[in-house]
């Protein structure tokens, strides 16, 4: 007995190990990955390839029979692209068979320099490195502190390969400046030559730059995945040369922006303002009554740093009550800097009669084109209140061109505040309450579990009849697993290879568990005499057959997301129909 249980648990074992096509690959050359188990497991996991780009996988099954005795493969293929030097591991695989999970042996190997002729002949790899070129372009690389400049990344490829949308790996930053991102609403693929070599170029990004600090500055790159189909030494039925996609990650390497410092003894009413800007200060009303209100609106408008200066701050005499002023930007950010106007609109109320003059403003900015200071300053701001209270101890206000320069400052204080602050929140207290005790709720409460006991006993039975439905247990588990796998279909779609994977996955559990076989009984011969004997109809069989090839087919042959959207409502219309026909 000992001999029978110890011979029946060898060949029970299952063999799950990972071969490499070399133990020392080059930067420049590919390494080869299969995955091999000697059952049809399922659930397969890869590791994460640290310090690789995988593509794959590649699936594979092979059945052979020799002196009567039967062997099975199962093979997931990768092709690793390695992304740094050194000893490199290969992690762990997984798949489970029969409730267990098998994993592999981790696997190490060496990455060297790149070499001058990459083993294989054509390396698509090699091909797509020097196909692609990220380029950062920026507009001014010696601006002045607070200068506007604006920042480009173009991708260009040969005429030879073609690209897939790009995928942003890690983003552009700009620690020491102020950045707005211009949105690209569609990107624009245009015709071009680089390093004299016939291109395509797309702009990706754009930006515009305020340099916060002076000195040299850097600008860390922008990193994007990059689908590239590359032309192979393979050639299909009419002769035509066959391509393959690798997906290679480029860089635009950093930028070095050297800012210069403003020049010292800046004028009064500099407060950081960088570029051309006009000033402009208007009332709505030149005179009128004490305690009456009106609006005075300091406006600065142009094109500079808008968003990075103060405005200059109204100051008025005592006799003049003013309200905090309402902030109100109007501006637009395009590649070439921001534009527009900022204002402060402040609410002035008169207590006392008599003219009123208040103090000029100033405001002061760089010109960087002209490379000097300018200063602006207003009109007169007059207030005439005609009606009014008269301030004590004095009947005249002075103003800028009164010849007694010796003015006598007194402080207001009013008797009666002209306005109160209005009230935001409520501290309101209901001043009855009813009591809990015999209220609709409390007998709901009370009650309520009493009426949960009949729910639960049916809830129980239920239960247990599920439990004992053994067949219908498995159909269940089979219509949810379907259910995950066209979900994970559906959050696949524009991913061809991941997409036809998920929804083959979920076709083969759907008849694993309807017809109880295995995958290595899913031929289409016996697919069709099965679902025949059930009484599918033939339309629905041919579909459902149909959409098998589409997911084999789709393995070798490209895909675009309308074709995607289509075989994905077709396989559901047909798990659906076959439900309804089951017998």
């Amino acid at each position: 007995m000992l001999l029978v249980i110890t011979t029946s648990s060898v060949f029970a074992q299952v063999s799950f190990v990972a071969k490499i096509s070399k133990r020392k690959v080059a930067m420049n050359e590919r390494l080869r990955v299969d995955f091999v188990v000697d059952k049809d497991g399922d659930n397969f996991n890869p590791p994460g390839f640290l310090g690789f780009k995988a593509s794959g996988p590649n699936q594979s099954v092979s059945r052979s029979w020799v002196n009567g005795k039967s062997s099975f493969n199962k093979t997931f293929t990768y092709y690793l692209t390695p992304q740094k030097l050194g000893k490199q591991t290969i992690g762990q695989a997984s798949i489970e068979f029969k409730g267990n999970t098998y994993k592999t042996s981790p696997v190490i190997v060496e990455v060297v320099a790149a070499v001058d002729k990459p083993q294989g002949g054509v390396n698509p790899d090699y091909i797509a490195d020097n196909s692609l070129h990220l380029v950062a372009r920026v507009s001014n690389k010696n601006p002045y502190l607070n200068e506007g400049i604006s920042l480009e990344y173009v991708l260009y490829w040969d005429a030879n390969v073609n690209i897939s949308a790009p995928q942003e790996l890690a983003q552009p930053k700009f620690e020491d400046f102020w950045s707005q991102n211009i949105e690209i609403k569609q990107l624009s693929a245009e015709e071009t030559t680089y390093q004299g070599v016939p291109s395509g170029k797309v702009v990706l990004k754009k930006y515009v730059l305020y340099p916060q600090k002076t000195g040299k500055l850097t600008l860390k790159p922008l990193t994007i995945n990059v689908p590239v189909r590359v032309p192979t030494n393979r050639r299909d039925f009419f002769g035509q040369r066959m391509m393959e996609t690798v997906n290679k990650s480029v860089s635009a390497g950093s930028l070095t922006v050297d800012v210069k410092s403003l020049p010292k003894s800046a004028p009064e009413g500099f407060t950081g303002a960088v570029g051309q800007f006009n000033l402009n200060v208007s009332q709505t009303k030149q005179s009128l009554n004490a305690n009456e209100s009106l609006q005075l609106k300091v406006k600065v408008s142009g094109k500079g740093n808008l968003k990075l200066f103060e405005l200059p701050k109204l100051k008025a005499p005592p006799a003049i009550e003013v309200y905090d002023p309402e902030s109100k930007p109007s501006i637009r950010t395009t590649s070439s800097g921001m534009r527009g106007s900022l204002s402060d609109t402040y609410t002035l109320v008169p207590q006392y009669k008599g003219k009123f003059l208040l103090p000029n403003l100033k405001f002061a900015y760089f010109d960087p084109k002209q490379g000097v200071y300018r200063q602006l300053t207003s009109k007169n701001i007059s207030i005439d209140v005609l009606q009014g209270p008269i301030q004590s101890g004095s009947t005249q206000i002075a103003s800028n061109n009164s010849k007694n320069k010796q003015v006598e400052k007194e402080k207001v204080v009013q008797e009666n505040a002209s306005f109160q602050f209005i009230k935001s929140k409520t501290s309101l207290v209901n001043i009855t309450s009813k009591p809990f005790f015999n209220t609709k709720l409390y007998w709901l409460l009370l009650l309520l579990p009493l009426f949960m006991i009949p729910v639960v006993i049916l809830f129980v039975k239920r239960k247990s009849v599920l439990t004992k439905d053994v067949a219908g247990s498995k159909a269940r588990a089979a219509n949810k697993l379907v259910k995950k796998y066209l979900s994970t279909a559906k959050k696949n779609l524009g991913n061809s290879k991941a997409f036809y994977e998920s929804l083959e996955r979920a076709l083969h559990n759907y008849l694993k568990a309807r017809l109880n076989i295995d995958t290595n009984e899913m031929n289409k011969e016996r697919i069709l005499e099965l679902l025949e004997s059930r009484s599918i109809e033939k339309e629905t069989i041919l579909g459902f057959l149909s959409v098998l090839e589409t997911c084999e087919m789709a393995r070798y042959t490209p895909s675009n997301l309308q074709t995607m959207n289509e075989d994905y409502s077709k396989a559901s219309s047909v798990i659906t129909n076959m439900d309804k026909q089951w017998q």
